[in-house]
């Protein structure tokens, strides 16, 4: 068994925790979850998604850092390894490469909305030294998308950024960056919520959040919140696994994996309590989510309100940090690949991912003007790139993944890399957990999807 990893090994516990919760905390925390959590039974939704965390996000992760871990490779080459030793069929390595190809369709059109992030903030920024306000959101967010020339530059600014850091490999690239900027997040996000705290409509903002309506508990919201748990996490993208490779072996493995989802879930919540008071006390709509709040109704928030031009920068700029840790994690399996497979450098290899997606985006920048009219299964260019790599590669991903190591991982391995110390009953439930009611969970999600249920 392989100790280290040719590519590197995080220097601590620490280290992991923070490139894992970066790689989990995107875009998708500060404003998804928390018009998710509103919009379906507030408190009821949050019990029902920390259940799903536990049966279906837990799992996967551990199942994830575990394989990652035992292979110290790329997660194509360790699933081929760890088939292998299990006396398995190689054709299993497919789920490494569904999770890479996965994440690098993701990171594509990620970087084109990181780069939405990357505009605004400068905007901000220019506001603060005397430059033109943001007087008409609405005409400034629909001039953004209408021009392909804005919007290539600032994608590709956000991929330089991202392959910058991986580039540099994981002590000097990844681990660097991320105790950066993880702590950055951090501050940021309590700086916003104490502003937010401060607006006089705090308590309105947690009362709408997390005020159970247990009648709005369906079938369908519980669905809603397995695809959240199982999203959120960055789980079937092999991103995980990825950074398991360079998880020094004394670790314990369950303790990071419940750290980094709590991590995730507090920062969810943290951005709605920040977020909503701010929405709510200027008369907004917070059931308007995704794009409408975040580039359209807060700007007028922002313009109204004491030091809003402060706070729009700041905003933005936590927005754009939460894209870049996970921009990361997103090109690190793929560049880990080729350099495995090939006589390419760290640099070189990752120059190839960036450019590569950096032109697949422009798919993405072009659905929005010079392909407006392109419609591909009833959804624009970026729509449908969007469902088929988080609608059906991820979830498909998982499933292998739970599958891979319930039944074809001996639990000898599984066992010695989770922890030895785990008493036999906790880890016989994880093993059937991962074996039965994960896979079962998914293939609902699946099935809700599609519309079947």
């Amino acid at each position: 068994m392989q100790t280290t990893s040719i590519h590197g090994m995080w220097s601590s516990r620490l280290a992991f925790i923070l490139a894992a919760t970066g790689s989990a905390v995107g875009l998708g925390n500060i404003w998804r979850f928390p018009y998710v959590t509103s919009d379906n039974g507030g408190g009821a939704f949050v019990l029902i998604y920390l259940a799903c965390i536990l049966l279906v996000g837990l799992p996967i992760m551990w199942t994830e850092i575990v394989i990652g871990r035992r292979g110290r490779m790329s997660p194509i080459n360790s699933i081929r390894e760890l088939a292998d030793d299990a006396g398995a069929s190689r054709k299993w390595m497919g789920l490494g490469i569904i999770g890479v190809l996965a994440g690098f369709l993701i990171l594509s059109f990620y970087s084109v909305v990181a780069g939405w992030t990357l505009h605004y903030g400068f905007l901000y920024l220019k506001e603060l030294f005397g430059g033109t306000p943001i007087t008409d959101p609405e005409a400034t967010f629909t001039g953004l998308l209408a021009s392909p020339g804005e919007l290539t530059f600032w994608h590709g600014l956000f991929m330089l950024m991202t392959m910058g850091v991986v580039a540099f490999g994981v002590e000097k690239g990844l681990e660097r960056a991320v105790s950066i900027l993880m702590p950055m997040l951090f501050v940021l996000l309590l700086v916003l919520l104490g502003y937010g705290m401060n607006t006089g409509y705090f308590t309105d903002a947690a009362s709408f959040l997390f005020r159970p309506d247990w009648s709005q508990v369906s079938g369908g919201m519980i669905v809603t919140a397995m695809g959240q748990a199982f999203f959120t996490l960055s789980l079937g993208m092999c991103a995980i696994m990825t950074y398991g490779a360079y998880l020094p072996s004394g670790v314990n493995i369950p303790k990071v994996g419940i750290t980094v989802a709590a991590t995730d879930t507090v920062v969810a919540l943290i951005a709605g309590l920040a977020i909503f008071p701010i929405v709510i006390s200027f008369g907004l709509d917070p059931e308007g989510g995704g794009a409408g709040l975040i580039f359209t109704s807060l700007p007028l928030a922002f313009a109204e309100m004491p030091f809003g031009i402060i706070y729009g920068f700041l905003f933005f700029t936590l927005l754009s940090i939460a894209a870049w840790t996970s921009g990361i994690s997103l090109m690190e399996p793929a560049t880990a690949y080729i350099v495995e497979s090939t006589n390419l450098s760290r640099k070189a290899a990752a120059l190839c991912v960036a450019a590569v997606a950096w032109i697949m985006g422009l798919a993405s920048v072009f659905s929005f003007n010079l392909w407006a009219e392109v419609s591909i299964g009833g959804r624009d260019v970026m729509s449908a790139i969007e469902y088929v790599a988080n609608d059906i590669m991820l979830p498909v991903g998982g499933l292998l993944t739970a599958l891979f190591g319930g039944w074809i991982l001996s639990s000898r391995i599984t066992r010695e890399e989770l922890d030895k110390k785990m008493p036999t009953w906790a880890f016989n439930a994880w093993l059937w957990i991962t074996r039965i009611v994960t896979p079962a969970l998914i293939l609902v999600v699946l099935a809700g999807l599609f519309g079947i249920i």
